[in-house]
């Protein structure tokens, strides 16, 4: 669901909306050479989040509203908004949504989403 004005690409949402609310959404193969793949993730939810698992690329998150505690490699801690959180490449990880849910855009730098899941 991609338009093109002029030199660029625009993304719209698949339910129409043109709010920033509740959008969850997976992109891969964008346009124009972007060569990354993005999860939006928006929850009011507590405990929300993907098991451990990892990626053979890096993948950062911006974490925009909200926080979760967040695995990475051996460590673990909470992930707040306000925040920029790079995972390297190979490196397990998985988080889970505060009380207040949380809302964050994950950039997977790959054009397509590969995930080797680890429980």
């Amino acid at each position: 669901n991609y338009r093109r004005p002029m030199d660029g690409f625009i993304i719209d949402r698949s339910d129409g909306r043109q709010d920033g609310e509740s959008w969850t959404e997976n992109y891969e193969e964008l346009p124009g050479g972007a060569n990354i793949s993005i999860i939006l993730e928006s929850t009011t939810k507590a405990g929300v989040g993907p098991r451990l698992h990892k990626h053979p690329y890096a993948e950062t998150f911006i974490i925009r509203r909200g926080w979760a505690t967040f695995t990475v490699g051996t460590e673990e801690f909470r992930g707040h908004a306000g925040q920029v959180l790079i995972v390297p490449a190979d490196t397990p990880h998985k988080f889970s949504t505060g009380p207040d849910g949380y809302e964050g855009v994950h950039i997977h730098a790959g054009v397509r989403f590969v995930t080797e899941w680890l429980e």
